[in-house]
């Protein structure tokens, strides 16, 4: 199979854990950030690097939405009113001007749990989710019969197996569409490792997660976002974005 043009980096937001659920963030949102490989290396990771040596002076800092909501460590400087609200800025115009396409699912863990006695697994309900959008998506970009990774977080070994036996049953056509779909391959990459497109994926989950929680209340970072998110021609819900239940 020939190698695509595109590839895909994931992160999430909130945990998949249906026993305890967190009432202030009783959501998992499953973020899918897909680049062309071409652009992403000429435009996203420059920029991202651009923006570290103005923000840190160097670029060996992973960045993580906790750490800029709750400063610690190397984010200690925005605690700093100006220097949070400079950072801000120029992070989110790293974010607007990126070249890429989002697909998204947000779970409502506890109506989840309300509605089903033995409810699915909420991260393997957004894998499905977001595997069928992206490819279709792919196959609107040409793109479906050849080859593209999707790289996601690593979180730990037993997670990982159960993550990988769930991804190859869904693309072998355990889905809601009963579609294969052979041109995905799964990557791990471990916590801490410095790639822009996983830092983009973690940036842009919680905003979305939020945005379905709390739809009323102000959400810059989801206003930068939400034009990147994949449309229909009824705009992006279910399409980009799907909700459940």
């Amino acid at each position: 199979m020939k190698n695509s043009d595109y590839i895909i980096y994931v992160d999430e937001s909130g945990d998949p854990n249906i026993k305890n659920i967190d009432p202030q963030y009783p959501m998992f949102a499953l973020s899918f950030c897909i680049f062309q490989k071409e652009q992403y290396a000429s435009t996203v990771s420059p920029s991202i690097q651009r923006f570290k040596f103005k923000h840190f002076n160097h670029d060996n800092v992973v960045l993580h939405e906790l750490d800029i909501r709750k400063p610690k460590g190397q984010y200690s400087f925005l605690r700093d009113s100006n220097k949070r609200e400079s950072f801000l800025i120029d992070l989110t115009r790293v974010i607007a001007d990126a070249p890429m396409t989002i697909i998204a699912a947000v779970i409502k863990k506890d109506v989840l749990k309300q509605q089903y006695s033995d409810p699915d697994d909420p991260y393997e309900i957004a894998l499905t989710f977001c595997l069928e959008r992206t490819f279709r998506f792919m196959k609107e970009l040409g793109q479906a019969d050849q080859q593209t990774f999707i790289i996601a977080e690593s979180r730990g070994k037993s997670e990982n197996n159960s993550l990988e036996l769930a991804f190859r049953r869904i693309v072998d056509g355990g889905n809601y569409a009963n579609i294969r779909m052979p041109c995905f391959k799964l990557m791990f990459a471990a916590k801490g490792v410095n790639l822009g497109g996983m830092q983009l994926a973690d940036l842009t989950a919680r905003p979305i997660g939020l945005s379905v929680l709390r739809p009323d209340q102000p959400n810059r970072a989801y206003n930068t976002i939400e034009p990147k998110i994949r449309r229909g021609p009824h705009g992006i819900k279910g399409f980009g974005l799907k909700v459940f239940p």
